[in-house]
């Protein structure tokens, strides 16, 4: 008995060496990305409105970067860029931000969760405030707004995506990260059971990007001072990140036909793997 499944048609094309890449596939859809107006965020804010994607940006204080971001990517971009203020640890800037996106067109698509805070304190004295706090802003607040947008998905039906920012830190033991690395390591997990939680007939895929020493973020300033110039110079990678290299990844899982869900990727050029030639 054949397939309910199946796609006879699907199938005839592709043995005809006809396959399906589709282009611009996310303009006119919105997507959410709290924190977006940093380095890392900017490269994919860049992406996206060039696809003609609607962008919600959402940033804590620093106006004059976000808007200047607003205003030099929108500048003849068939895409729209959208800020809204507001420390998105608090329930009533995450309300904010969500219902700003949804206003736009009623539904939101996507997600890339670029919330969280460095919050590098040295291990000696390190306290449980500083660890609370370093909790607070790089878990409980993503995985908080990640839990309403999908609720929003799923109330809509819309089969969306959302990512999720981590870093090489989580999936790799560094010293001296302890207070970061922990909440960031928390969200592969909270990542994996959302997936499953949300897959299935819902489709609402989530998945991580790990990056790691990158020319823009919190590392732009180590990498200036060269403090990581062994890692090139001993072939543990070819070369220092870039904000492109991490924008291109989201963008894939944000692909609406996409088949890539629970998953974590680490975007370090290999350094995790190498790092003991550094």
């Amino acid at each position: 008995m054949p397939s309910e499944f199946f796609d006879p048609e699907r199938f005839a094309r592709h043995a005809k060496f006809e396959f399906d890449f589709p282009e611009r596939s996310l303009a006119g859809k919105v997507v959410l990305l709290p924190g977006g107006s940093g380095g890392l965020g900017a490269a994919l804010v860049a992406l996206l409105v060039r696809e003609g994607a609607r962008v919600v940006v959402g940033y804590r204080t620093n106006r004059t970067r976000a808007q200047s971001l607003a205003e030099a990517l929108t500048r003849g971009g068939p895409g729209e860029v959208h800020l809204v203020e507001g420390d998105l640890c608090e329930p009533a800037a995450r309300e904010r931000l969500v219902q700003r996106a949804a206003s736009l067109t009623g539904e939101i698509y996507g997600l890339v969760n670029f919330l969280g805070d460095p919050a590098r304190v040295d291990f000696a004295r390190l306290s449980e405030a500083e660890m609370v706090e370093a909790f607070r802003r790089n878990y409980v607040a993503p995985v908080l707004l990640a839990k309403r947008v999908g609720e929003h998905m799923l109330e809509k039906k819309i089969p969306g995506s959302i990512v999720f920012l981590s870093t090489m830190q989580a999936v790799a033991a560094f010293e001296s990260s302890l207070n970061y690395a922990g909440p960031k390591a928390a969200l592969l997990h909270a990542a994996r059971i959302l997936a499953k939680q949300w897959g299935g007939k819902a489709n609402i895929r989530v998945n991580v990007v790990a990056p790691g020493v990158n020319s823009a973020g919190m590392a732009a300033e180590s990498i200036q001072a060269g403090k990581y110039d062994a890692y090139v110079r001993n072939d543990v990678i070819p070369r220092f990140g870039r904000p492109e290299d991490v924008a291109r990844v989201i963008r894939l899982l944000l692909e609406p036909d996409n088949y890539l869900t629970g998953q974590v990727i680490t975007v370090d050029g290999g350094l995790t793997l190498r790092r003991d030639r550094g």
